[in-house]
């Protein structure tokens, strides 16, 4: 620093922090036009860049609000969760059979590693005195790499997703109240095969969904409870003909009720 000069910051990670004293430059106030105090110049503008790109991104929200959906509900045994839009491009590369399987673990752990080590030491890996893109070879083209392959992943994965539809299907059901009627011919049936995994007051558990709401008939209850679906097994129900038209008929008059 020379005399009346005053002290100079620089934005620039090329400069190491320790340096031998014939590697020591000139002052950077001797090279007019190529450097910039950090302070107000530097900083000003990256918080005019950073301003800039706040607003177009709350314009984006307030034009295109997120299908958000409903709140969780650990009782859904068949909802599918997504991660949230930054994280899709790791979701979608965890469906390449070289990600996927038994290699489920490189997609995991081990590519996502060196992708992102790789950007980490791109500043090692191309220090070089140049500024413009094409002096600084290796870091451009591995930040290019690198932004390509997060939005093609992103923009592939969400493409599959119809994101309104799904926020429509997994609205919160509000909870219902209804009165039980245990003295119906059919409680005791329920109360049987049905109860333990579907709840005393039909609500539905961790282990099987909610009866009430449901869009099936009469015939289609009575065959899952025969048959099953899904993670239900089949025979769960074990009486006879007459108390299955029982038991269906509770859990049609129960929803029935709900539905007043």
């Amino acid at each position: 620093m020379h005399k009346g000069k005053g002290m100079k910051f620089v934005g620039d990670s090329r400069v190491p922090a320790e340096r031998k004293a014939s590697q020591i430059p000139k002052d950077y106030s001797e090279y007019p036009g190529r450097t910039e105090a950090f302070w107000p110049n530097f900083l000003l503008k990256e918080w005019l860049v950073g301003a800039v790109f706040l607003v177009g991104f709350l314009c984006l929200t307030l034009a295109h609000p997120s299908p958000l959906e409903g709140m969780a509900d650990p009782t859904n045994a068949a909802y599918i969760p997504l991660p949230d839009w930054y994280f899709l491009f790791l979701y979608e590369l965890l469906k390449y059979e070289f990600a996927s399987g038994p290699y489920v673990l490189l997609g995991m752990i081990g590519l996502p590693g060196l992708a992102f080590g790789a950007l980490l030491l791109a500043p090692f890996l191309d220090n070089g005195p140049g500024r413009r893109p094409h002096q600084r070879p290796i870091a451009v083209i591995m930040m290019l790499l690198a932004l390509v392959s997060v939005v093609w992943l992103t923009y592939t994965s969400a493409s599959h997703v119809n994101w309104e539809e799904r926020a429509e299907m997994n609205k919160p059901i509000p909870p219902t109240e209804v009165e039980i009627d245990t003295s119906h011919e059919g409680f005791a049936a329920y109360e049987t095969s049905c109860l333990q995994c579907h709840g005393d007051a039909l609500q539905g558990s961790s282990a099987a969904p909610a009866l009430i709401g449901t869009e099936h008939t009469a015939e289609e209850i009575a065959t899952i409870a025969k048959e099953g679906i899904g993670s239900m097994p089949a025979n769960m129900f074990t009486g006879t003909e007459e108390e299955l038209e029982q038991l269906v008929d509770f859990i049609i008059s129960v929803n029935e009720q709900a539905a007043e």
